[in-house]
């Protein structure tokens, strides 16, 4: 589809209208809000692979680039600059927490792109299980409703420092930080 200029949308457009942007940090996607330009030809698998075009985007520089005007709306993953707006497929979650660290009593996590966030109040952590293995998916939130993956590694770390806490009435396995309780599963279960 192309753009209102008449040009169709690429990432070679994208990645250069996000460096002419060039804000120190994260650039402000909140307030970017471009005319929808059409999807684009790029994926982020579960294990945070970028794809362009069905290749992996090999630069590392572009990835992290591409993921600072990542954003969510409607449920829908967007890359936008001031004045472009394309759509994106994202197969689980946009990042991958692939390390953590106890500070004091918080956990902060690393993401693939190298964002940082503690989890707490603002940033949760949250455990999906599949309905028919059980097999949990553990995420934390980064960033403007953008969540991250617990790769497997940082969870079983993560479970190696839990601890049981009622939660809402119940007796539950679990993870603190940022002065919260973050529920894994129930005690119940793990006995």
């Amino acid at each position: 589809m192309a753009s209102q200029k008449g040009v169709t949308p690429s990432a070679e457009g994208l990645a250069d209208a996000a460096r002419a942007a060039g804000t120190r940090g994260l650039p402000p996607v909140h307030l970017w809000n471009p005319d929808f330009c059409g999807d684009l030809d790029m994926r982020i698998a579960r294990d945070g692979t970028w794809f362009y075009l069905g290749t992996p985007i090999g630069r590392a520089e572009l990835v992290r680039l591409f993921s600072t005007i990542l954003k969510l709306e409607d449920g829908k993953y967007f890359l936008v600059t001031p004045v472009e707006k394309v759509g994106i497929t994202v197969d689980d979650a946009p990042f991958v927490a692939v390390d953590f660290e106890r500070r004091g009593e918080d956990l902060v996590f690393e993401t693939n792109v190298g964002d940082y966030a503690i989890a707490g109040p603002e940033n949760p952590i949250r455990v999906v299980r599949d309905p028919e293995t059980g097999e949990p998916s553990p995420y934390v939130h980064i960033r403007a409703g953008l969540e991250a993956l617990i790769d497997r590694k940082s969870f079983y770390r993560l479970v190696e420092i839990g601890q049981n806490s009622e939660h809402e009435g119940q007796e539950w396995f679990g993870l603190r930080s940022g002065g919260q309780f973050f529920p894994i599963i129930p005690s119940a279960e793990l006995a």
